[in-house]
């Protein structure tokens, strides 16, 4: 069965969202600020949200991301892989995540961990989970400086990461 549409615009108005706390950049830590934050840079400001596994299903992200819509610049931070070890779950990013937040104009950092420690209730399981915080940084100062669309954005830094 073939399902075909078009979208030719997306509306919406944003309803009771949280409020964003603010986060200077020099005090910004990905691993350590609340899971949707006001992010400022002198007088640029972006709206950060971050996700926790890749798997929307697993950590149900969208929350986050949606109390930084009524912000114009919006950033989320996804980790492209969640690898938990022999006994966990590995989970990838999937193409209609990065496909959903390009519609809802919200800049993609795929992001990586590169801190975790074993689980003590576990075998052969990891968590506790921490990304690289100066990677992070420097992909938002990217955005800082970037004039084209979050589409646009996204699908560079898709193809980036395949040619890596």
């Amino acid at each position: 069965m073939d399902i075909k549409g078009k979208i030719t615009g997306i509306k919406y108005k944003v309803l009771l969202s949280e409020d964003l706390q603010a986060v200077e950049i020099e005090k910004f830590n990905i691993n350590k600020v609340s899971p949707f934050c006001l992010l400022k840079d002198g007088e640029t400001s972006f709206a950060v949200s971050k996700w926790v596994s890749p798997k929307r299903t697993r950590s149900y992200p969208y929350g986050r991301v949606y109390n930084t819509l009524n912000v114009s610049r919006k950033v989320t931070v996804i980790p492209i892989i969640k690898d938990e070890g022999f006994d966990g779950d590995r989970d990838f990013l999937q193409w209609d995540t990065v496909s959903l937040m390009s519609l809802l104009d919200v800049f993609v950092i795929f992001a990586y961990y590169n801190k975790a420690t074993k689980n003590l209730n576990y075998k052969n399981k990891i968590t506790n989970f921490l990304f690289n915080n100066k990677y992070v940084v420097s992909k938002i100062k990217e955005i800082e400086q970037y004039h084209s669309s979050a589409l646009h954005w996204n699908l560079n830094e898709l193809s980036y990461s395949k040619s890596i």
